[in-house]
């Protein structure tokens, strides 16, 4: 670390320490941006995970809806053997929607205990500079 005696930029005169405070203003100035552009880089990493992970479960909910809506057109006609054609797309038909109530009532839940993604380093380090700062 520089002293007094290594560095003339630190002496005590008044341009001197000017420069000095200068110096640390533009440390501390460009210290923040490095951790802007880090907790930029987390989000975007944490942003672009979720992103794949979207796509690829919405590919898999589509195949799984045209799936279950078969499922549900054999349930349907196997109660046509021995009901009503109407009856049984009806009973069915209630069934899906106390299945559909029960997983709305879920995902609201679900999405009331998450979070947004929070840049745990970056705050951190933020935390970390401040405090050295200070001392």
């Amino acid at each position: 670390m520089p002293t007094p005696e290594t560095d003339p930029a630190l002496e005590t005169e008044n341009g001197s320490l000017g420069a000095a405070a200068k110096g640390i203003a533009e440390h501390a100035s460009s210290l923040a941006r490095l951790e802007l552009e880090l907790a930029q880089l987390e989000i975007k990493k944490s942003v672009k995970g979720l992103g794949i992970g979207a796509v690829l479960a919405g590919g898999a909910l589509v195949v799984a809806l045209y799936a279950v809506g078969f499922l549900f057109a054999t349930i349907a006609a196997g109660l046509a053997t021995t009901l009503s054609l109407w009856l049984s797309l009806l009973i069915v038909t209630i069934f899906l929607l106390l299945v559909v109530g029960i997983l709305g009532m879920l995902a609201v839940r679900s999405f009331k205990k998450g979070g947004p993604p929070v840049p745990k380093q970056a705050i951190a380090e933020a935390k970390q500079t401040s405090e050295v700062l200070k001392s």
